[in-house]
């Protein structure tokens, strides 16, 4: 499907509005030409949505492809194929490759192999530190020059604070963002659950939330001092969001980020130390769980991710505390993020904000939006069609996802990456 072509008997879902509407979109070599209010009859191709729900494709932050050096977690071709499968039109990559991304040729090998093997669109981040050592600051204009939409070192957290200030005040310099991880490293070494009742029983090595706090407090002195563009990665603490909430009324220019498994998922559910539930932060209690929902939908918290982390069975089949951190979620972003729909938590419109339109203005993008000359980056999909997800019918190389042989509702119908169609479900 390219060309010409009109989407009619819609819901739309425009994450600018508070509510969503029966309309119809048309598309013009890979744009959005016209958005109506209506179904019109005009003499051009078209697909009857069948008052399924259409909406901006999602664009997920702080996705890990495994090229170069781990390519049998992940490759460009599966996570693109896994991301169309998921609603996913636009996926900004981590740098913490093996080599990481911190050399204009690392990046443009990335966004080669980007162009060449995946249905979505890619926009590499680029390490702010060599190696991600926090030693040495990284050639940041250079990469800016090679396409890098950001930098981040990931969770390596900087413990130089000459060296964070002086690489923030050279960001700012370039108007570049940086994005960043706030917990903080000392305390959090080697901790592989929350601090509580729960760890204490199951006696596994644990970490206060206050260690979150105390991260979240540091970057933001900083930010105040050099005013550098800062998006914090992921908020999953209660005790974090008075911070969070001082620092936007102070006017720095900061947004903040959600896992969608620190949205739906919380320590209980390690259970009988189940490793696919063993993620970076650790879940937190219930309590911190509902706070970041109600957070993501006062606007607290911008943007939700899928924070997706392939790793291989030889690495997840370990003793818990042994087991590697991160859970694949491309595929399963959309429909985990509607359990917040269903238990009427967050509006579907806000929702898709901060899955679309909220990533789109921090990172500088023209997607994530329902306006005529934007990019037909859609996804259709039914939000009511139940299932149960079995990870072996995942595309992601890895499987490891805490979802599996979960019942949840909410499947892609289609999806349009500038107006060609990348899936069909």
């Amino acid at each position: 499907m390219t060309s010409n072509f009109l989407l009619t008997n819609a819901t739309l879902v425009d994450p600018k509005l508070e509510d969503t509407y029966r309309g119809a979109l048309e598309v013009k070599n890979g744009v959005i030409f016209k958005v109506y209010n209506d179904c019109p009859d005009i003499k051009i191709k078209t697909i009857d949505c069948k008052g399924k729900y259409l909406g901006p494709g999602i664009i997920d932050i702080g996705v890990k492809i495994c090229e170069p050096g781990e390519r049998h977690k992940e490759s460009f071709k599966s996570a693109g194929q896994a991301a169309a499968a998921g609603g996913v039109t636009t996926m900004i990559t981590r740098p913490d490759t093996v080599p990481p991304i911190d050399s204009p040729e690392i990046l443009s090998f990335m966004h080669q192999r980007g162009s060449d093997a995946s249905l979505v669109n890619i926009f590499p981040m680029a390490t702010l530190t060599k190696n991600r050592a926090g030693r040495e600051m990284v050639e940041m204009g250079f990469l800016l020059d090679s396409g890098a939409i950001a930098f981040s070192d990931g969770d390596l957290v900087i413990t130089d604070l000459k060296i964070l200030t002086r690489t923030l005040v050279y960001a700012k310099s370039l108007d570049a963002l940086v994005v960043g991880h706030i917990q903080e490293p000392t305390l959090s070494q080697g901790a592989t659950s929350t601090s509580g009742k729960f760890a204490s029983l199951r006696g596994l090595p644990s970490v206060s939330v206050i260690a979150e706090k105390i991260g979240l407090e540091r970057d933001l002195s900083i930010i105040e001092m050099t005013g550098t563009k800062y998006h914090i990665d992921q908020i999953s603490s209660e005790v974090s969001l008075p911070a969070l909430i001082r620092a936007k009324k102070l006017g720095l220019d900061i947004t903040a980020g959600v896992s969608i498994h620190h949205l739906t998922l919380n320590e209980l559910d390690i259970g009988d130390y189940r490793t696919f539930f063993k993620v970076k932060p650790p879940l937190r209690s219930e309590q911190d769980r509902l706070s970041m929902v109600e957070a993501v939908s006062n606007g607290i918290i911008d943007i939700i991710s899928s924070m997706h982390t392939p790793q291989d069975e030889e690495s997840k089949r370990l003793p818990f505390e042994e087991a590697a951190s991160g859970a694949v979620a491309l595929e399963t972003l959309l429909p985990a993020a509607l359990r917040l729909y269903h238990s009427k938590s967050i509006t579907i419109n806000k929702l898709w904000a901060a899955l679309t339109l909220n990533p789109a203005k921090r990172f500088g993008l023209t997607s994530g939006r329902l306006e005529e000359g934007c990019p037909a980056d859609l996804v259709l999909f039914d939000p009511e069609l139940p299932f149960v997800l079995d990870r072996e019918n995942l595309k992601s190389k890895s499987k490891n996802t805490p979802f599996d042989g979960h019942r949840m509702q909410g499947r892609v119908l289609k999806t349009f990456v500038a107006g060609e169609e990348v899936y069909s479900g």
